[in-house]
């Protein structure tokens, strides 16, 4: 839907406007309920901030109605409501806009009754006293506070409360009331989007190896919440991925946990938006409140995997003596696949990942989850699965001597012992501080960063393997 800017603006600055000049009549208020409801559009974005486009059929008279515009968000951002007039672009504008977000409940009721009149039952009579009596309610702090006409009582046991009516400004529904201008009297289509706290997205993939652990199905889900108070019902969700500044942003609130669903509906459309990534969910779908669903997000058949084994070591130990660095060093286990071709290929936004694997009997057994940031498209996604259980690491260093100011040479051992029936490769990777030079090695290292050397051990079944290497470090700045 096409907007103009200055209208948006004209709005904007109505809203600070009265909607009737002192001495005149309040316009009578006409109730917009969900029957009223054409279409409504969730754009969820990430951080508990969404838009809502709520698009109504409203019958408006000439000159001034008042709209109490029902079910919106309870966690709307009042400020941010914009109204368009879809009918007749320009016809209807906003003289004054409030926000009625006191619900109706026993505890506000009574609050709103303080200084009026209302009417106590005795559900069990005393004697002197007639069943039901008139008091003046004087004050809801810590219990109630009754005035009759001869005594004040400041309790309701075996009694209860009877209210004349509802006051004007409880609602049993999140409402915006709205006095509008209409130029004419007219059945119009209006576009009421705000900004709201309380509905959120995240993703969560699931994975399930192959059984020579170098393919992988994915399916991919996204997790919907709602604690706004209002239910969306058959919107047209679109999820926004990246990081949106936002000035003031509603306060998060608990999320329930969900249970489990599988993925077989279509792919969702995945666009470029300004620098961030939109996704359009294929299908309407009711967004229930104090609700948590998810739905599918993509499904990929047939990925290719690699999965390493990694001793990964630290910076500290190359300018301090330490004989043993550690005996029986756990050895983690990645698993790392590409983001492109198939049905993958598209921006995945960041969640949780949980990995997969079918037993002998063809029963799913979980191998552990890790959390994957936003990945473009043909960029690694790398998981840290665990630890191996059978493949071990052991390192010391065996020599260390200061060489004057702020170098260093050092040697050390890392033995990797390998407990299973088939050969392993292993990955020893250590991270080296400041300028560097590996000056003796048994086995060839790569640099695979400015601070970081490589080496990839080939160790066979039931043995072990020894990387020996030395290392001279300058930590000069």
């Amino acid at each position: 839907m096409n907007r103009r800017f200055a209208s948006r603006a004209s709005l904007v600055a109505a809203w600070s406007l009265l909607a009737v000049m002192p001495g005149s009549a309040d316009p009578v208020e006409r109730a917009s309920t969900l029957a009223d409801r054409e279409s409504v559009n969730v754009t969820i974005y990430n951080g508990s901030l969404s838009l809502v486009h709520d698009r109504r059929r409203v019958a408006l008279d000439a000159g001034t109605s008042r709209i109490a515009w029902r079910d919106v968000s309870g966690n709307i951002d009042a400020t941010s409501a914009i109204l368009d007039d879809l009918t007749t672009p320009g016809a209807v504008s906003v003289l004054e806009q409030n926000f009625d977000f006191d619900l109706l409940r026993p505890a506000a009721l009574l609050e709103k009754y303080v200084g009026r009149t209302v009417t106590v039952v005795h559900d069990k009579p005393v004697a002197g006293h007639s069943q039901r009596e008139t008091a003046t309610l004087l004050a809801n702090n810590d219990g109630v506070v009754l005035q009759y006409p001869d005594r004040i009582e400041t309790s309701l046991d075996g009694s209860h409360l009877e209210y004349p009516s509802i006051p004007a400004d409880l609602r049993e529904r999140p409402t915006l009331v709205l006095d509008l201008d209409s130029a004419a009297a007219a059945n119009a289509d209006l576009d009421l989007s705000y900004i709201t706290g309380g509905l959120g997205w995240h993703a969560e993939y699931v994975g399930v190896v192959s059984p020579a652990e170098d393919r992988m199905e994915i399916h991919g889900l996204v997790t919907l919440t709602n604690t706004t108070g209002t239910t969306f019902a058959n919107a047209r969700v679109q999820l926004v991925a990246g990081n949106v500044n936002v000035a003031e942003e509603p306060s998060p609130r608990g999320l329930r946990l969900i249970a489990d669903v599988r993925t077989r509906s279509a792919n969702v459309q995945q666009e470029n938006y300004f620098e961030y990534h939109l996704y359009t969910l294929p299908l309407p779908t009711t967004i229930a409140n104090a609700q948590t669903k998810q739905v599918a997000l993509l499904s990929a058949r047939n990925v290719p995997v690699r999965k390493t084994l990694e001793l990964r070591g630290s910076e500290s130990y190359y300018s301090n003596q330490n004989a043993d660095l550690g005996a029986k060093l756990p050895i983690g286990v990645y698993v790392t696949f590409t983001n492109k071709d198939g049905d993958l290929g598209i921006p995945l936004p960041g969640g949780l990942f949980r990995l997969y694997k079918n037993d002998s009997r063809g029963t799913s057994q979980f191998l552990g989850s890790d959390r994957i940031d936003h990945t473009p498209r043909n960029e690694d996604v790398r998981l840290h699965v665990g630890d191996s259980f059978d493949v071990t690491g052991n390192k010391k260093q065996t020599d260390f001597k200061g060489l004057g100011g702020c170098e260093y040479r050092s040697t050390y051992e890392v033995r990797v012992a390998n407990a299973k029936d088939v050969a392993q490769d292993v990955e020893v990777v250590e991270p080296i501080p400041g300028e560097w030079t590996i000056f003796s090695e048994n086995f060839p290292h790569r640099k695979t960063s400015s601070g970081t050397a490589t080496w990839t051990l080939h160790v066979p079944k039931n043995a072990s393997t020894t990387l020996s290497y030395g290392a001279d470090v300058k930590l000069c700045f």
